[in-house]
């Protein structure tokens, strides 16, 4: 006769390696559509920051629905570039800079990562100060102490949470994005108007149409994101204890086929709320005669007269939602890009006693970015600089990720498709023109 305690405990153990035999094969198969979707996802979202609020605000201000197509124009290029930094950080095992460094001239990637250092911890503080401008809308109190507190908050959370809870943490906020595609349907928009925009391309060439292209270009394409989902997916496949994908390429399909489709998933989510900003703001300040916007809190307040107290509060929280999104991945690109540099331990899946150098960016690039807003020097002409830094960085790191791409020395059997590697090529071209126009118009 079989011990009835015995049975149970047989049966607990037989249940908990069903469980554990279950998570395996979700972990190897990505049985679930949600887990297909992390680096790429959260890096769309994170492109919607606030000083990427903002610019969707003052492109919708001031010219209406007739500029809605630049985010179509756009888009084949988000997802081309984020496709080709993450198939390189998932192939060769490591981030962008690491790759920069090993094979080409040291030089290269001590420069890259001198002006991604620059560039982020500008707008990390340009994004702080428009969180706590949007916590002051909504509460009250002193907007620098909140954009402080915002700052030591994001350092806390990406030195003390577990990976796996931060990247879950982080997949969640990215439904505060929801909040302006909330925004169009609080407002009446004339639809048919705003589809004209959209579908049908409107431009005439003179100084502030072009600047505003350029803006939506060197908002939508942001070297951060490219280092960023490069170190996140070498991360993921650590995490999942799989080795880089150049090792094995006969079993690299399954993991070429998630990351594409996470991509494609984060850049959609991306392209859909910009649209949503220009769309809400064309409909209510530029059709009231308000047509310049400076700040994402200040297109929040521009609202609540014109669209009513609802329409402002999703506003002002999405601004906090996507700040709180956006300087993680601001701080996070710096320390994969300054750690690769340097050959430090990195990644947010080491505990901060194993990586102390790597938290240690993380830590300094968001504080420091507090004095961006502390010093007293014109924000605008920061951000002005920034977009500069990010342009020029951008056209060459875009070049060069598509070089490597093609490199079967670098990629093996594994180098990036034709689609691919033209998207890239035509990206590149593309980020020079426009930082070439920025400079001369």
């Amino acid at each position: 006769m079989v011990d009835p305690v015995r049975q149970t405990g047989l049966a607990s153990d037989s249940g908990k390696q069903a469980r554990r035999s279950t998570r395996a094969s979700r972990e190897r198969h990505g049985d679930s559509f949600s887990r297909k979707l992390c680096a790429g996802l959260i890096s769309g979202a994170a492109d919607d920051d606030p000083s990427g609020i903002a610019t969707y605000s003052q492109i919708g201000a001031q010219f209406g629905f007739s500029l809605g197509w630049t985010v179509l124009f756009c888009y084949p290029f988000m997802v081309g570039v984020q496709g080709l930094s993450a198939r390189i950080g998932a192939v060769t095992g490591q981030g962008l800079a690491r790759n920069l460094r090993r094979h080409y001239p040291a030089s290269l990637a001590r420069v890259a990562t001198l002006m991604l250092l620059i560039a982020n911890v500008i707008n990390i503080g340009a994004d702080l100060a428009a969180m706590g401008a949007a916590l002051r809308l909504l509460v009250g109190g002193p907007q620098l102490v909140y954009a402080a507190l915002f700052g030591i908050v994001c350092v806390l959370l990406e030195i003390f949470v577990r990976y796996r809870r931060y990247a879950m943490f982080l997949k969640w906020l990215t439904l505060s994005l929801f909040a302006y595609v909330a925004v169009v349907f609080v407002v009446d928009v004339p639809w048919m108007d705003a589809a004209r925009g959209v579908f049908i391309p409107s431009f005439t060439f003179g100084g502030e149409q072009a600047m505003a292209l350029v803006a939506v270009l060197g908002t939508t394409i942001s070297p951060y994101l490219l280092f960023w989902q490069a170190g996140q997916e070498v991360e993921e496949l650590g995490r999942r204890h799989h080795p880089r994908l150049g090792a094995n390429p006969q079993a690299a399909e399954p993991e070429l086929v998630r990351i594409e489709i996470d991509t494609v998933v984060g850049m959609t989510l991306s392209g859909l709320v910009a649209l949503s900003i220009m769309i809400a703001t064309a409909t209510t300040l530029h059709a009231n005669g308000t047509t310049h916007i400076e700040t994402s809190a200040q297109a929040a307040e521009a609202l609540r007269p014109i669209a009513g107290n609802v329409a402002f509060a999703l506003f002002a929280a999405g601004i906090i939602g996507t700040g709180m999104l956006a300087v993680p991945v601001l701080a996070g690109s710096a320390a994969y890009a300054v750690a690769e540099l340097f050959q430090w331990a990195e990644g947010l899946d080491h505990a901060p006693r194993r990586a102390k150098a790597f938290y240690g960016t993380i830590a300094l690039a968001t504080l420091a970015s507090v004095a961006v807003f502390l010093v007293g020097v014109d924000p605008f002409l920061l951000l002005y600089w920034s977009a500069v830094i990010n342009g020029v960085l951008a056209g060459l790191l875009i070049a060069i990720m598509t070089m490597m791409a093609a490199n079967r020395r670098i990629m093996g059997q594994l180098k990036a498709p034709r689609w691919m590697l033209a998207l890239g090529g035509a990206t590149a071209i593309v980020m020079v023109s426009a930082t070439a126009a920025m400079l001369l118009l």
